[in-house]
């Protein structure tokens, strides 16, 4: 009877344990299910910021130069940041984006239709204009060094306007350059005169085509060329009057349409770079806030800034100016971090002194020293330049610069910066300056290089979530729960010979 007992005992605890582990594995279950649809709805949010964050680098690199630098739209090209196409289905911008649309400067994307991206990018794509932020957009492609090269629009002379209004047709004349200047000047040029990108308008040749030729060039385009339609762009007010402008444009003075300025696009993370650039590269000539030195002039004075425009400067960094100190570093930066430590030049307006104060020093370039621990303290992504020369020839401020027309000839030579050069002897940003948002080789931008290095800096259990957590640790209860079980149900049994 004893022995019944304890063969009860041992089957009611291993029924209990039995029931206690099924209690414990459906309250697993019902914790999972609850918990479940807010997991998916964080995935699929974390996914969907991946995929944008994918699709801002592919706008930069492949829409922005037609799209604009936040989806406003570039002439006649549509507006992508518009609520009418964040509304429509995502099928429907895959296919658009896909194969393009004909009659239009919309080419194919699809690598099936000849185009080079994928479905999956193509998706991504469609998901940005769905959900995407486009200020975040246009900081992205700034940071790479992408926005659009050409200022679009301008502010015709007023003086030359009033007189026109005399002339016969002269209203007509006053809307065709306004029209002209909002929408044209981009591509063909101040007054009209044409660029790299389409012909000239004001021209005797294009004077002498018929109307009619003119008309259907202006509302239809022509296929194979940036020349896109312009009929549901603007108005027929609008458009006949950039005809009439066309065919009368002998009538107006020199000037009506001035080229634009074209100030460098700015967000935080340039202005950090730009920052670093120009403490390792221009501050020892230059002084810490620009203030100058007997080496070179100051570039912080109110004056100054005023009377350069941004376009300047980046050309007088990118040339140097010969015959004095300023070096060219084009060939040591990427035109991206030039125009970083043009903007944060231009930072210094707001505040700049209306007399400069240069500061005492500035001494000798590292060359010149008897410092010969001279490291780089910049290494461009894409430079091969070799550096100043070892003969350095004596500062001279008031220096002509060629091809820099805006700038009067006392404003040229105040960048007399010079490179210090590293192993190698590349110039350029500082290796432990950020490199913003650029891909390396291997297509990690700098965040992903940085959230990898953190993640791979931290232990194994920092990395576990709460649920990996519970897990652990409920499977460790379990198996010390079983140890004792089983411990406990060993020492009840009989022993041998009893």
């Amino acid at each position: 009877m004893h022995k019944k007992d304890r063969i009860m005992n041992s089957r009611k605890f291993e029924l209990t344990i039995g029931i206690l582990g099924m209690i414990l594995l459906a309250t697993g279950i019902l914790i999972y299910s609850a918990s479940e649809p807010s997991r998916l709805i964080t995935a699929q949010a974390a996914q969907l910021q991946t995929d944008l964050d994918e699709a801002m680098t592919l706008y930069a690199e492949n829409c922005s130069v037609c799209h604009g630098l936040v989806g406003e739209g570039i002439g006649s090209n549509p507006a992508l940041d518009n609520p009418g196409l964040a509304g429509t289905d995502s099928r429907t911008l895959d296919k658009i984006i896909s194969r393009g649309l004909y009659g239009t400067s919309m080419p194919a994307w699809n690598e099936t239709d000849g185009g080079p991206l994928s479905d999956y990018q193509i998706g991504v794509l469609s998901k940005l204009i769905q959900y995407g932020n486009w200020q975040e957009t246009g900081d992205r492609v700034v940071n790479l060094g992408l926005a659009p090269k050409i200022p679009f629009t301008t502010d015709p002379d007023p003086e030359i306007l009033e007189g026109l209004s005399d002339l016969p047709d002269g209203e007509e004349l006053i809307l065709g350059i306004n029209v002209f200047a909002q929408n044209c000047v981009a591509c063909h040029g101040p007054d009209g005169l044409g660029t790299s990108l389409a012909p000239a308008l004001n021209d005797q040749i294009v004077r002498d085509k018929s109307f009619d030729e003119l008309d259907r060039t202006l509302r239809y385009g022509v296929p194979g060329t940036l020349m896109a339609g312009w009929e549901n762009a603007i108005t027929v007010e609008e458009l006949n009057a950039v005809l009439i402008l066309i065919n009368r444009w002998d009538q107006v003075a020199p000037g009506a349409i001035p080229a634009p300025e074209a100030p460098v696009p700015v967000t935080a993370e340039s202005l950090v770079l730009g920052a670093d650039l120009y403490a390792a590269n221009c501050a020892r000539c230059h002084a810490a806030e620009g203030q100058g030195t007997p080496r070179a002039p100051s570039l912080n004075v109110k004056g100054y800034l005023e009377e350069t425009n941004d376009a300047a400067l980046q050309q007088i960094v990118a040339l140097g100016v010969p015959e004095t100190a300023m070096p060219a570093w084009g060939d040591k930066m990427t035109e991206a971090e030039i125009q970083a430590i043009v903007g944060f030049i231009r930072s210094w307006e707001p505040t700049a002194p209306a007399v400069a104060e240069p500061v005492r020093g500035g001494g000798s370039p590292w060359w010149q020293t008897d410092d010969t621990s001279g490291t780089a303290r910049g290494q461009g992504r894409q430079g091969k330049g070799q550096g100043p020369p070892q003969n350095e020839t004596p500062p001279q401020d008031l220096q002509e610069s060629p091809n820099v027309e805006p700038i009067p000839t006392e404003q040229v030579g105040v960048l007399a910066v010079e490179p210090e050069q590293g192993p190698g002897g590349n110039g350029g940003p500082p290796d432990w300056a950020g490199s913003g948002n650029q891909t390396d080789q291997n297509g990690h931008t700098g965040e992903e290089r940085q959230a990898s290095a953190r993640e791979s800096s931290q232990n194994w259990w920092e990395i576990l979530d709460d649920r990996a957590w519970g897990l652990i640790l409920g499977v460790m209860f379990l198996g010390v729960f079983s140890v004792i079980a089983a411990i406990f149900g060993l020492s009840r049994l009989p022993k041998p010979g009893v």
